[in-house]
């Protein structure tokens, strides 16, 4: 991202200056344009240079961060403190230089004539839709402070999720990368002087020990081909998934994986009944609410589901019925309960009742899956401990036997 200064005009003809961040100058033109701003010039303040580039490899703006500077903002507006001034207590206090940076650009936005959602805008990579959607609407209804404290609220409760899901998977990753590990020193170090031993000897090698070592052998002399093999597919991986298809086809596989596709699913209508119940509650339209959460929920199947059904209910379908032609994505008791909303004018509180109630599934399951993996993980790593002994031993007893 490429950071550009701009003079404008708003409609009112006021002068106004600011900053920001697009990949090209068409990019910043329609940033500038989107906030109803006439542009008079537009320079490009810096380059991105090898020392910038390595700094914000380090340095990025985790959800984290935003969660903290969500509440802290959302605690100095309650208290009564002003809009530029919050602004300003925030920079001084936040460590992350990409972060601080973006705020002081606010700030300075926000004192030339922008609103807080404009200058949040520009930094669509930070702020997501959902985000400068409900500060948008809280300020038509002059209700900032108390949506920012919901905003804060929905980020922390969907950071303790997604956290508690990647606690339970880093375990068993942890044990299959160490098995690795031990696999491949086994064959380059071991098994190399073993077949020395037995070569000597005269022993015949079991098909197993030969497989290591020959595994072994192929490591020792093709390591850097390996190296950059493994590279290219990663990077190959990494491409294919930015594509629209590649996010589709690894979310239909995760989807369907046994126990897991219940996490997911059970995450994704956390996400959904969260966000779509807080926007409703800080005035956004039903319709726009869904296209916003379909953009942010993380999901590309889940996506085009929300956009589908958001055009259902433009086209005056009511929403259970357009979830429910989607069951094994939103189960019955979904499209039930909002049916339920929809009849007493309550649609976001039976939302949150939803959130509440898959929350606790997902919590549930993830305590059981830890319990349910750590049994599995001992018996594959007792085998594969098994498999190294045995090709070892086995050439020992098969000489010893010839021996007799």
């Amino acid at each position: 991202m490429t950071k550009f200064e701009y003079q404008a005009r708003n409609q009112a003809g006021e002068l106004q200056v600011g900053f920001v961040h697009a990949e090209n100058k068409e990019d910043a033109a329609r940033k500038v344009a989107a906030d109803n701003l006439y542009l008079l010039a537009l320079t490009e303040v810096n380059k991105q240079n090898l020392q910038i580039i390595v700094g914000n490899f380090f340095n990025q703006v985790s959800q984290k961060d935003i969660v903290i500077f969500t509440r802290q903002f959302s605690t100095l507006l309650s208290s009564g403190v002003s809009l530029s001034q919050s602004l300003r207590t925030l920079a001084a206090q936040t460590r992350n230089t990409i972060l601080k940076e973006i705020i002081v650009e606010m700030q300075r936005d926000i004192d030339s004539g922008l609103s807080l959602s404009q200058a949040m805008r520009k930094y669509e990579n930070i702020f997501s839709a959902f985000y400068v959607n409900m500060i948008s609407s809280a300020e038509i209804t002059g209700k900032v402070d108390e949506v920012m404290n919901f905003i804060a609220e929905y980020l922390e409760k969907q950071l303790i999720l997604v956290s508690k899901v990647r606690n339970a998977l880093i375990y068993p990753v942890f044990m299959i990368f160490f098995l690795i590990v031990v696999v491949i020193f086994m064959s380059i170090v071991v098994f190399p002087d073993i077949q020395d031993v037995f070569e000597q000897l005269g022993a015949e090698l079991p098909a197993i020990t030969m497989f290591l070592i020959g595994f072994g052998n192929f490591l020792t002399n093709w390591w850097w081909a390996v190296f950059i093999g493994l590279g290219v597919i990663i990077f190959s991986f990494k491409d294919y998934l930015k594509s629209k298809e590649g996010r589709v086809i690894l979310d239909e596989i995760v989807l369907r994986l046994p126990i897991f596709n219940i996490i997911f699913k059970n995450m994704y209508i956390v996400r959904f009944s969260d966000s779509v119940s807080v926007l409703i509650k800080g005035g956004v339209a039903i319709v726009q609410a869904l296209e916003i959460t379909a953009n942010t929920i993380g999901s590309a199947i889940y996506g085009d589901i929300l956009k589908e059904v958001s055009d259902e209910v433009r086209n005056g379908v009511l929403l259970s019925q357009a979830l429910a032609k989607h069951p094994y994505y939103f189960p019955v008791l979904i499209s039930q309960m909002i049916a339920v909303g929809e009849s007493t004018g309550k649609v976001d509180i039976l939302l949150f009742k939803i959130s509440a109630f898959y929350s606790r599934e997902v919590e549930d399951l993830v305590g059981n899956l830890v319990e349910f993996i750590q049994p599995i993980l001992m018996i594959i790593i007792g085998g594969v401990v098994g498999i190294l002994f045995a090709s070892i031993l086995m050439p020992i007893f098969n000489f010893i036997g010839a021996g007799m």
